[in-house]
C-alpha cells in the first residue's frame, strides 16, 4: 500500500527512497504503529532485525516461556474484530501461541508488504536543512522519512554476560533471549543455568524434567508468585468477549498497571494478623501479579511489604523440602515488588528433585567456565549445556545500539550517558520529529506493555496527524519540559519501595550503566491523563515548528 517515492536532489543519490515514517522494529507496537499510520494514508517503512513479526516473543523462545498477565487482557483492543474472533487456549499463553497471534495480525491486516524483515536499523541522523531524517540500514541502504519511531521495545536486547573462560566451553550454549527457533532437547544432559530471573523461573522446572542433571546457578533470590494457568473455557472467553467495553475502559483509566483486577480499600496493617494472612492465602491460591494487589500500600510501606514477603518466604519454606535450600531461595535483599514479581509453575518444587542442585554464587562466585564444566568457590560443576539467563539491557538498550543523531550532530548515547532523558517518555529534547514508544519515562514495563503501546501508538499517530492538518514540519520536546518531566519521574519513585532494589528497572544489571530508575510509577491511568492534558494545552511542553513559514507555533 504504501510504496517509497523517488527523490533526487543536491546530495542525494538518484531514486532515493522516501517515506513519510520510519518505524525500527515489528513486535507488537511496531506492527500497530504501521497500521494506525497507513490509515491516515502515509507512506511507512518499518525495519525488524528479525526473522518475522513478534518482536519478543519471536526471540524468547526458551523452554516454559509465556506471559505473565492474563491472555484475555495481554491483547490488542484495537479491533473489536479480532478480539472476538481470536482464541486464547490458556489463561497465560505461551510463547508459541502469542507468536501465532502476533502473526494473525500481521496476516489479517496485511502488515508484511511494508515490513523489510532481517534487517537492523545502523543509523538516523536528523538533517536540519530537510527537517527529516536520515537512515541507514544493515544492507547499506539509505532512505529519508520525516518522522522516526523507535519501537524497540523495552525488553529485546539480550544480555551476554562477561564471564572469564565462557569462550572455551565445550558444550552449547544458550541466551534464553535468543533462543533457536529449533527445539532444544536436553534429555540425558548435564545443564547448568545460570541466573534466577523470570526466564530461569519459567525454564527450570522445563529443563529439570528433561535433564540428567540440572544445577542453577543463584546470585540473587527472586520472589515468584504461582501462576494456577489451566485451560481457558468456552464460557470464561465469551464473558471476557461480552465485556471487553468495559474491561477496556477500566484498564485505561482506573488501573495504575492497566491489567482489570479487583482494588483493595486497605493497607496491610489495618487489617489484623489473621484476616491479613487469610487474604495473602486467597490471593496465593489464585495465583499470578495480581497478589500484589492485595493490599493498596505494600510499594509505599516497608512494614507493610514486610508482611507480604515474609508470607512468600514462608511458602517457600513450605514447599522446599530441604531447609538450607529453601533458605536460600527466599528473597532478603530487596522488598517483594520492588523487581518485577516473577510469575511460575511449579519452580520452587522443583528444588525437591534429586536431579537438581543450587548454588549460591553470591557466597560462591563463578571463578571461570572450564571446557565442561563451571566452577564456583572453589568447585567444578560439570555440565554439557549452558543456559544464559542473564537478562537484558533493558528500556535503553535496543535504542543504544542505533546510531542516533539530532541537532548538531548530538548523539542520543551521549545525551543519555548519565541516564535516559525523555519528556513523558514520547520524545527526547534536541531529536525532531524522533518518537519512542514505551520509552524510559513512560510506565512501560510497570504496566500491561499493550494496553501501554496502544496508548502511545494512537498518541504518536494524532501528533502526525496534527501536523500534517496543520501544516507543521517538526515537534520537538522542549528542554524545560523534558528536565521538569525527569524531576517528576523520580521525585514519584522515591516515594516508594523501588529504589531499594538492584533491579533492571534501574540498570543494576549492566555493569557501568547508571542507576537511575527508568520506568514511570505514577500509573498507566494518571499517565493517559498527562498526556491527554498535554494534547489538550496545545502539546504543552513541545516545540512545534512551521519552518517553511518562518515561524513557531504552541511553543512551550
Amino acid at each position: 500500500m504504501s510504496a517509497a517515492s523517488s527523490i533526487s536532489g543536491k546530495g542525494d543519490a538518484k531514486n532515493t527512497e522516501t517515506y513519510d515514517v520510519v518505524v525500527v522494529g515489528a513486535g507488537f507496537a511496531g506492527m500497530y504503529m504501521l497500521h494506525r499510520l497507513r490509515g491516515q494514508g502515509l507512506a511507512v517503512r518499518v525495519y525488524e532485525q528479525g526473522g518475522d513479526v513478534g518482536g519478543t516473543w519471536y526471540w524468547n523462545r526458551y523452554p516454559g516461556a509465556r506471559c505473565d498477565i492474563e491472555s484475555m487482557q495481554y491483547s490488542y483492543s484495537f479491533s473489536n474484530e479480532l478480539q472476538q474472533e481470536w482464541e486464547w487456549s490458556e489463561r497465560y499463553a505461551p510463547q508459541p501461541e502469542i507468536l501465532k497471534y502476533a502473526n494473525h495480525v500481521a496476516d489479517r491486516f496485511n502488515l508484511r508488504p511494508d515490513i523489510q524483515f532481517d534487517t537492523r536499523v545502523e543509523r538516523a541522523a536528523f538533517d536540519e536543512r530537510t527537517h527529516g531524517w536520515s537512515v541507514t540500514t544493515s544492507d547499506g541502504k539509505a532512505v529519508t522519512a520525516k518522522y522516526v519511531v523507535l519501537a524497540t521495545g523495552c525488553l529485546s536486547n539480550a544480555r551476554m554476560p562477561d564471564i572469564k573462560g565462557l569462550p572455551n566451553f565445550k558444550g552449547q550454549v544458550y541466551h534464553t533471549g535468543h533462543w533457536p527457533h529449533d527445539q532444544v532437547d536436553f534429555t540425558g544432559l548435564r545443564v547448568g543455568v545460570i541466573g534466577t530471573g523470570s526466564s530461569a523461573i519459567q525454564s527450570v522446572p522445563v529443563i529439570a524434567a528433561q535433564a540428567r542433571h540440572l544445577t542453577v546457578f543463584q546470585r540473587t533470590a527472586n520472589f515468584s508468585i504461582p501462576a494456577r494457568n489451566a485451560a481457558l473455557t468456552p464460557e470464561e472467553r465469551d464473558t471476557f468477549r461480552s465485556n471487553y467495553p468495559e474491561i477496556r475502559r477500566i484498564a485505561r483509566e482506573e488501573m495504575r498497571n492497566g491489567i482489570v483486577q479487583e482494588l483493595p480499600d486497605r493497607g496491610a496493617l489495618d487489617d489484623g494478623d489473621n484476616a491479613r494472612r487469610a487474604k495473602y492465602e486467597s490471593r496465593w491460591a489464585y495465583g499470578g501479579l495480581t497478589f500484589l494487589s492485595v493490599y493498596n500500600n505494600l510499594v509505599l510501606d516497608k512494614t507493610a511489604n514486610d508482611t507480604a514477603a515474609d508470607f512468600v518466604r514462608g511458602k517457600i519454606a513450605e514447599i522446599v523440602s530441604d531447609p538450607q535450600t529453601a533458605k536460600l531461595l527466599q528473597p532478603r535483599d530487596h522488598p517483594i515488588g520492588s523487581k518485577r514479581i516473577c510469575v511460575d509453575t511449579d519452580y520452587y518444587a522443583t528444588f525437591n528433585r534429586p536431579n537438581v542442585t543450587l548454588v549460591d554464587i553470591k557466597s560462591s562466585p563463578i571463578e571461570t567456565i572450564l571446557p565442561n564444566a563451571v566452577r564456583a568457590g572453589g568447585k567444578d560443576h560439570e555440565v554439557d549445556a549452558l543456559v544464559l539467563a542473564t537478562g537484558f539491557d533493558a528500556m535503553t538498550g535496543s535504542v543504544a545500539k542505533i546510531d542516533i543523531r539530532g541537532r548538531e550532530g548530538q548523539t542520543l548515547n551521549a545525551k543519555w550517558a548519565e541516564g535516559p532523558k525523555t519528556y513523558l517518555g514520547l520524545m527526547s529534547a534536541g531529536f525532531p520529529n524522533l518518537f519512542i514508544i514505551t520509552g524510559p519515562g513512560s510506565p512501560s514495563v510497570l504496566s500491561n506493555m499493550i494496553v501501554a503501546i496502544e496508548q502511545h501508538v494512537d498518541w504518536i499517530a494524532d501528533a502526525i496527524a496534527t501536523m500534517r492538518d496543520r501544516g507543521l514540519d517538526t515537534i520537538e520536546a522542549s528542554k524545560d519540559a523534558e528536565d521538569k518531566w525527569v524531576a517528576h519521574v523520580n521525585e514519584v519513585v522515591h516515594a516508594t519501595l523501588y529504589p531499594q532494589a538492584n533491579s533492571w528497572y534501574m540498570g543494576a544489571n549492566i555493569p557501568g550503566k547508571p542507576q537511575i530508575f527508568m520506568p514511570y510509577i505514577g500509573g498507566v491511568n494518571v499517565y493517559r491523563q498527562i498526556c491527554n492534558e498535554v494534547v489538550a494545552k496545545g502539546y504543552e511542553g513541545f516545540v512545534m515548528t512551521a519552518t517553511g513559514w518562518g515561524r513557531k507555533v504552541a511553543v512551550s
